[in-house]
């Protein structure tokens, strides 16, 4: 966090009620976002968790461009089934596409025909599409994914958690958008959606926190009953009244055109010196993130081999490096549209590293790259039903090969 924000944690306003704190968030995200009501949340998930146990039911469905880990459990976890409808340029690692985000309008009018209004209660877009490696949707494709949305009377709810990097985005590649503000570009998504969840860990530039917004007073009441059984009380949703505070400073912060170009090149710095040694990389680079297409750096493993996984354990032992698997591992077939991508993504926290750090993570993956003949698969000694990643366990598939250094 900034300065800025370390100072705002000292005038924290703990009253249970009627916080100063939380007036001024509220209105920080109302100025950002049109949106009328706004509820904390501890974290994203938790935002998730609100809006997905509102508004589903047994046999709902929701599309999204891509579902992210918590998000397709959530809707799994409601008795709904996630959907995927991204474009075909979003499974193809190579693809120079610049909006590798955006919706398949066609595959999403396939799906309203074929299941109706009626079982689906909301559509989601995720603003960048992080399971598609942190690819941004352009303003043009949600346009038309909104008006598509309107005409069945189905709400659109934006995944924004890292809506000010795709605005940035749209800055520098969509036509006619270079001398908009990033707050212009946020805003005109805004405007065409109904509501979101917001994880601010990401473009709040905090700790902890997040929020779910709505524009319709009926479902933030029905929002609001389920905030205060599983979060606590409006104005404070689960968070300490100064971590409000913190985060309607980053909020801000993170519209700062100069903060996201440093943001973005810190990523493309990571991109230039993994591409210097032949690391196989998502194309293009996004901006949070670089991701590893584990299929090309471990063409000799299957799928059974759980290569991503292995990556991650090969990664952290070069270079005690902690990556994490976005592919099958994460995901298995709950969102199967017949493409998956297998990745590993090697996230920057913001404001943290210096060159020198990052180019040590690229001579480390470089490394791995160099011996990755000898990398063997893994195997599972524990698999949880859902959500594998976070508390499952591994073994070698077979005893690691001596290595020297």
């Amino acid at each position: 966090m900034s300065d800025r924000q370390w100072a705002a944690l000292m005038l924290g306003d703990e009253s249970y009620a009627g916080s100063r704190n939380f007036a001024h968030f509220e209105s920080v995200v109302q100025e950002l976002t049109g949106f009328p009501h706004i509820l904390p949340t501890h974290q994203g998930r938790a935002a998730e968790n609100l809006l997905f146990s509102t508004l589903l039911r047994p046999g709902s469905v929701v599309p999204n461009n891509m579902h992210f880990d918590t998000t397709q459990a959530h809707v799994l976890h409601n008795g709904g089934r996630p959907v995927n409808v991204a474009i075909a340029d979003a499974y193809d690692p190579e693809s120079e596409m610049p909006f590798k985000g955006n919706v398949d309008l066609a595959a999403l009018k396939a799906l309203l025909d074929l299941e109706g209004r009626d079982r689906i209660p909301l559509a989601m877009v995720t603003i960048t599409n992080n399971t598609g490696g942190g690819q941004p949707v352009s303003l043009g494709n949600l346009r038309e994914v909104s008006g598509l949305l309107r005409s069945r009377n189905i709400p659109l709810y934006l995944d924004m958690c890292r809506w000010a990097e795709n605005a940035y985005f749209v800055r520098e590649r969509e036509p006619g958008m270079g001398s908009r503000t990033i707050r212009e570009i946020g805003r005109a998504f805004f405007d065409l959606a109904d509501g979101a969840t917001m994880s601010a860990k990401k473009d709040g530039l905090v700790n902890i926190g997040g929020f779910v917004a709505t524009r319709d007073p009926a479902v933030a009441a029905r929002l609001n009953e389920a905030q205060i059984l599983f979060e606590g009380f409006t104005t404070y949703g689960g968070l300490a009244r100064r971590d409000l505070e913190a985060m309607a400073v980053g909020l801000m912060e993170a519209t700062d055109l100069e903060y996201l170009e440093h943001r973005v090149a810190q990523v493309r710095y990571l991109a230039e010196q993994l591409s210097a040694r032949g690391v196989p990389l998502l194309r293009p680079i996004g901006g949070h993130a670089v991701y590893l297409d584990v299929r090309r750096f471990l063409p000799h493993l299957s799928l059974e081999d759980l290569p991503g996984q292995a990556l991650v354990v090969e990664i952290y032992r070069e270079g005690a490096i902690r990556t994490v698997e976005v592919g099958s591992l994460m995901f298995g077939n709950s969102t199967d549209t017949g493409r998956s991508l297998e990745l590993v993504r090697l996230a920057i926290p913001r404001r943290v590293y210096s060159a020198a750090q990052l180019a040590y993570v690229a001579e480390s993956v470089g490394r791995v790259y160099a011996r990755r003949r000898e990398i063997h698969g893994m195997r599972y000694t524990h698999r949880p039903e859902r959500l594998p990643h976070f508390t499952a366990r591994f073994a070698p598939a077979t005893a690691p090969m001596a290595r020297t250094r």
